[in-house]
């Protein structure tokens, strides 16, 4: 069964909303150019809320690696998703389970994934000038081969409740993550929205 990620968490209401649901993981977002940002503090208090068997996922893009290590350590974070350019190096410096995030442009993509000794790889849509967050999708058939060849891949950039479905039967991925595809607004989950989507995720056939 396909795991499901709520990322851009900004609130416990939010983040219970969300695990009543059937998420399987929550998404905090240290980067400060995010709407979505969260502070290592406002983190902490909600993750010291939630109840047990639930992943809790960082997510930082091109951070210094002790800021990332002691920010883990102060929310009690599971994983960290790493957006940037971080290369192998950086990431066996990091003291987590690490998600690997490619902005996926074409297939040569497909060709960086090996190079990286990671649990995960999140393909999202490349932008100009953001990292993630943008509500655009990219090719999904790349995202199909990468499944392919056996790499443990997280599906996100423009999935919706309604196209959610169609793109794990595309792609079949270990795991689909979503942040404004179920928003009111930047940081604020829409709680119908975030239910008919892990409904939806999890009833795909």
């Amino acid at each position: 069964m396909v795991k499901v990620k709520i990322c851009g968490i900004t609130s416990l209401e939010d983040a219970l909303t969300a695990i009543d649901a059937g998420a399987d993981a929550l998404g905090f977002v240290f980067y400060s150019r995010s709407p979505r940002h969260v502070s290592p503090e406002q983190a902490a208090e909600i993750i010291g809320r939630l109840p047990p068997f639930v992943q809790t996922i960082g997510l930082f893009v091109n951070e210094e690696t002790a800021v990332v290590n002691t920010t883990a350590d102060q929310c009690g974070l599971d994983l960290i998703q790493l957006h940037g350019e971080e290369t192998p190096g950086y990431c066996d410096s990091i003291r987590r389970r690490i998600i690997k995030a490619f902005r996926v442009k074409d297939r040569s993509t497909l060709d960086l994934l090996a190079q990286y000794k990671v649990s995960g790889y999140l393909l999202d849509a490349w932008s100009p000038v953001a990292y993630g967050g943008t509500g655009q999708t990219f090719n999904w058939e790349i995202a199909a081969e990468a499944s392919k060849r056996g790499h443990r891949i997280v599906l996100a950039g423009g999935l919706t409740p309604d196209n959610v479905a169609e793109s794990i039967r595309q792609t079949c991925p270990y795991g689909v993550d979503i942040s404004s595809g179920v928003e009111i607004e930047p940081g604020r989950k829409d709680a119908g929205k975030v239910r008919l989507f892990i409904e939806r995720a999890r009833h795909t056939e």
